[in-house]
């Protein structure tokens, strides 16, 4: 069979047969009286074998290799194949997600593609300061790569970027929550408290929800910033959470600060007060006795005052003495620190 045939028959170009004849990878085994190559039987079989190892990934030197080295492992060089067939699948995948990302933020310009590229990029660097300055640097108004954001959240460790990071997706109004959310539900405890941190700074009622539900989590940092987030938007849900909070000495002036924000929002501060008088009611240990009572310094209200004027007959001479400070400074009406606002929005980390 001449040149032409075989090339029309087994859908490779005659310029490649050549090439595989000066390789000596397919030599026709004969010519023609006018010098044409002639493939035999053989050889086309050949061919079809060296064209089933190039499906598989095999370079023109590994396919010469297998059809003509008799001790040639193929188990070697297939697995050797999978592991680069695998590395590219992961390449063209983290491309098809970065073109996903630039799609999804709507791009008018190429100046918004470049930008976003630059971004991506950025949100990959070694470098805490180069991912800092991106977030930062980013137009007010300029759509941002959501999905980018959510993954960069749960895998920061620079608390800096980390902070950054969740000012920027509080301005998504929420548009991130699907991702945050899958994050608490991971095993990795520190993804569930980053995504926590992250779900505070949006005040939606899907948020919300999911932070009620952060609450049962099996770790204390994540029911804590869950509690303290819950409290500052008015939900008495976390209370049980904050004087826990308060008894066990972890964060417990933030949770002070949240109980008495609840307190002073809510319809009466009685129970607020009931829950903190019960919690101190139930326990003996002094250490604890003592910072539930300095916890009703922040809470305002008749009920609160008369909670502590009952503590200043306590037992315990330093949890007494407390008490009976608190009402002296009520007494004398000190300057009370400007609470936050239920619902406040996040800070702007590009403000001084």
């Amino acid at each position: 069979m001449l040149i032409g045939e075989v090339s029309r028959r087994c859908g490779v170009s005659t310029r490649m047969l050549r090439h595989y004849d000066t390789l000596g990878l397919v030599k026709p085994t004969g010519r023609t009286s006018g010098g044409y190559r002639e493939y035999s039987a053989d050889d086309i079989r050949r061919l079809f074998h060296v064209e089933s190892l190039r499906t598989l990934g095999l370079s023109l030197n590994e396919a010469k290799r297998a059809l003509d080295e008799p001790d040639f492992a193929p188990a070697d060089l297939v697995g050797e194949l999978m592991q680069h067939t695998r590395q590219r699948i992961a390449a063209e995948e983290e491309l098809l997600t970065k073109l996903e990302r630039v799609d999804a933020t709507a791009p008018s310009e190429w100046d918004d593609v470049l930008r976003m590229v630059s971004l991506l990029r950025a949100l990959e660097s070694e470098f805490a300061a180069h991912r800092q300055q991106a977030i930062l640097s980013q137009d007010a108004n300029a759509a941002l790569p959501v999905d980018a954001l959510v993954e960069a959240i749960l895998s920061e460790r620079d608390a800096n970027v980390a902070g950054a990071l969740q000012w920027a997706l509080a301005r998504t109004e929420g548009a991130g929550l699907a991702g945050l959310t899958k994050g608490l539900e991971s095993e990795d405890v520190e993804v569930r408290r980053r995504a926590t941190s992250a779900m505070s700074g949006i005040n939606t009622e899907e948020a919300t929800r999911s932070l009620k539900r952060a609450l049962d989590d099996s770790d204390a940092i994540v029911r804590a910033d869950a509690a303290l987030a819950l409290g500052t938007r008015g939900e008495a849900v976390s209370m049980p959470a904050l004087l826990e909070m308060v008894a066990d000495g972890r964060r417990d002036v933030e949770a002070g600060e949240v109980l008495g924000l609840l307190a002073e929002h809510s319809p009466t501060s009685g129970e607020v007060v009931d829950a903190v008088q019960a919690r101190l009611d139930g326990t003996d240990d002094a250490p604890t006795r003592l910072r539930i009572t300095q916890a009703l310094a922040e809470i305002p209200g008749a009920a609160a005052r008369e909670a502590l004027a009952r503590i200043t007959h306590d037992d315990d001479k330093t949890v007494a003495s407390t008490a009976a400070a608190i009402l002296e400074m009520r007494d004398r009406g000190p300057r009370r620190r400007e609470r936050p606002r239920i619902g406040t929005e996040s800070r702007d980390p590009r403000r001084v």
